[in-house]
């Protein structure tokens, strides 16, 4: 009987590795799953002209997605082609987070109307209009007829489906409750997006304003300028102009004769900012500067807490294992302090303590998002607090995005006023002078 070598996580998040006999790689992975654990590849260790085959995520079939299926040769072995990341991104294509929210929506609909899910997706499929994603579900509805689990099918597709979706479909296909979680997923994404949306809206005023407000300042330099100096040089003839005045032209004079080194050193600042921010400890920095800057810092904290409560939620609410879950949090943060945070709490559960202590010395989270977590560790009700401080930080954005809208706009009038005035007062003190002197 055939050997098969696999690496798999059990429930408590770790990776664990082992051999099993069994006929074939399908059997082999129902064995591996009988055993509550979770398989990441599976090798066939008799397979094709003494060399080991491997299968990875579980053993997909022959028609898997673009770059990365296995095919059959003519001895019938699978062979794996793989291709750098880079260009099996490019392949996949880029899809929008809405189109997933909506074929999740959609999913589910149909998981509750009795559809099975292979038809489902082809119907799904003959209605996309986006290629990219018409082409995942191609591939995705052809690795579910081939055998693979759907959770397996969604894996081909790291591009399109984080981690986070992946294991939730994993935990609903294990504990035989896919539609409910479908429907969990679709509310997950329903929310965030409408918690980005506004938070995305709050942003668009202030930006406006700021390029109109760089649109002005650069007519005023290169046009209006440059006339008024030429009126100084004639009616003053060789007077000193007031130190205000002289800075306003000296800046003018900057702009339109020596443009390309104000571009140069904006280049190299954008360079290094970015290497910067690409760094361990720049990413740490920016984003912990990002939560202490005023107005803007409360909304992002209360942002990054709603979402890491509701993803944590969602996941211990749709079976999976509580490492797992602050792994593929900590994968999904988009904020590196946050992330740290995750990680620490991670390896505090590892060792078998509570999560509490961890999150209070974070810094991050609020003594009362702390003690809703540490009642709900307590009460066994770990899932549903989280899921109550994501609703209560969701109302909190709310207030927080329409406080913010209300103090931007008279801070940016403010602002363009001062910009847009002491360029009028430079331009005016040399006239009241030369008025005086008349």
């Amino acid at each position: 009987m055939p050997k098969f070598r696999y690496v798999a996580m059990d429930s408590k998040g770790s990776e664990v590795e082992g051999m099993i006999d069994a006929d074939n790689e399908t059997r082999a992975l129902t064995a591996i799953k009988e055993k509550g654990l979770f398989p990441t590849s599976v090798t066939d260790m008799s397979g094709g002209r003494g060399g080991a085959n491997k299968s990875t995520r579980g053993g997909m079939p022959s028609r898997t997605a673009p770059g990365k299926g296995p095919v059959r040769g003519g001895s019938g072995v699978k062979k794996e082609i793989k291709l750098p990341a880079f260009l099996n991104k490019m392949m996949q294509g880029k899809v929008a987070s809405k189109q997933i929210m909506l074929f999740t929506r959609q999913l589910a609909t149909l998981a509750d109307a009795g559809m099975p899910l292979l038809k489902s997706l082809h119907v799904l499929q003959r209605q996309e209009r986006t290629p990219q994603f018409r082409s995942a579900l191609q591939g995705m509805a052809e690795s579910v007829e081939g055998g693979s689990t759907f959770a397996e099918s969604l894996a081909q597709y790291p591009g399109v489906f984080t981690p986070f979706y992946v294991n939730m479909v994993r935990a609903g296909e294990a504990s035989g409750a896919l539609q409910t979680i479908l429907t969990r997923l679709a509310e997950f994404m329903e929310k965030s997006q409408k918690i980005r949306s506004k938070v995305k809206g709050a942003m668009v005023y202030p930006m406006v304003v700021m390029v109109m407000a760089g649109v002005i300042l650069l007519v005023l330099m290169i046009f209006v300028i440059p006339k008024f100096k030429e009126i100084f040089d004639d009616l003053l003839q060789g007077k000193s102009l007031p130190l205000l005045t002289q800075m306003v032209i000296g800046a003018s004079e900057f702009i339109m004769k020596q443009w390309y080194i104000g571009l140069g050193l904006i280049a190299v600042i954008v360079f290094v900012f970015k290497a910067f921010s690409r760094s361990d400890v720049g990413q740490q920095s920016l984003d912990r500067l990002k939560l202490k800057i005023p107005v803007f810092g409360s909304l992002l904290r209360k942002t990054a807490i709603g979402n890491f409560s509701r993803t944590l939620g969602t996941l211990l609410t749709g079976g999976v294992p509580i490492l797992q879950a602050l792994n593929i949090v900590r994968e999904v943060t988009n904020n590196a302090v946050l992330s740290q945070a995750v990680a620490t709490v991670h390896d505090s559960v590892k060792e078998g303590e509570t999560i509490v202590v961890p999150l209070e010395a974070s810094g991050v989270f609020p003594s009362m998002v702390v003690s809703m977590i540490q009642v709900g560790e307590e009460t066994g009700a770990l899932p549903e607090m989280l899921m109550k401080i994501a609703e209560t930080y969701d109302d909190e954005v709310d207030t927080a995005v329409e406080a913010l809208t209300s103090v931007i706009e008279p801070i940016m009038i403010i602002l363009l006023a001062l910009i847009v005035g002491t360029i009028v007062i430079a331009m005016f003190l040399p006239l009241v002078s030369i008025i005086g002197n008349l």
